[in-house]
């Protein structure tokens, strides 16, 4: 019997700190034993292929599906048995892979309605603060349709609200599931660079993805996964250098 694989651990302050994470779709298991961590200011990857387990991950961080685990902490709080609004109330916050946006409101009207107040790190630093009109020059292409229904964007353009909404609660960690699927390839780069630009100003990110070029530009370490478990860990440019890895693990 093969020893348990041992995660890469971050370089600053775990903000999230995930060990031995298990979580069920009724009786199916689909995550086995998943430890993750990610540090104040920090971009993290989990990758994979297609039905590998990581939106299941992110959703049970959340708390939207069955789990359990040894610890499921997040800024100092043990959220393993908290529900999915306690955990936002916390600062966490949920992009998901379907956007979720209010299509009968306006952009201005959504990104109302996740408005909340800045918040404070563990230690007692302020946070990075997110206001409408910092979201709008990160994500310039919103500013010239506030007054534009959800139903009247393009795929692009929803993605770049969810997120922007989201921002809106002030969260201190984001958890991003599939920001470029569906997305023209130009929306993806306007994406990606105001996704960098987001953890440049401190924002700490678990973005799940497949497009690893995406997360090359955003990420500084990366968590592999296949069929549930964890596969492989270390930074971007190791992965990069890792052609078994990324063969085994990544290529379709």
């Amino acid at each position: 019997m093969t020893a348990p694989f041992k995660p890469a651990m971050p370089n600053t302050t775990p903000l999230l700190e995930i060990e031995a994470l298990d979580a069920w779709y009724g009786a199916a298991q689909v995550l086995f034993g998943l430890s993750v961590s990610v540090g104040e200011g920090e971009a993290v990857a989990l990758l994979g292929r297609n039905g590998a387990g990581k939106s299941t991950a992110l959703k049970a961080i959340m708390g939207l599906v069955a789990r359990r685990a040894r610890r499921l902490g997040f800024a100092g709080t043990n959220i393993a048995r908290a529900q999915t609004h306690t955990i936002a109330r916390l600062g966490l916050g949920y992009v998901p892979e379907d956007r979720r946006i209010f299509t009968d409101l306006t952009v201005r009207e959504n990104l109302d309605i996740g408005r909340q107040i800045p918040r404070l790190l563990p230690d007692g630093r302020p946070a990075p603060a997110w206001t409408q009109e910092r979201l709008l020059e990160l994500f310039p292409n919103l500013a010239g349709m506030l007054d534009r229904r959800g139903d009247h964007m393009s795929g692009g353009e929803q993605q770049m609200l969810t997120v922007a909404r989201t921002l809106m609660g002030n969260p201190l960690l984001v958890l991003l599931d599939e920001p470029s699927e569906g997305v023209a390839p130009v929306v993806v780069e306007q994406l990606a660079l105001a996704i960098a630009a987001l953890k440049k100003k401190g924002l700490s990110i678990l973005l799940c993805e497949q497009n690893f070029q995406f997360c090359e530009m955003i990420c500084d370490r990366a968590y592999v996964i296949e069929h549930g478990e964890l596969r492989w860990s270390g930074t971007m440019s190791a992965l990069r250098n890792s052609p078994d890895a990324m063969h085994d693990y990544l290529s379709v």
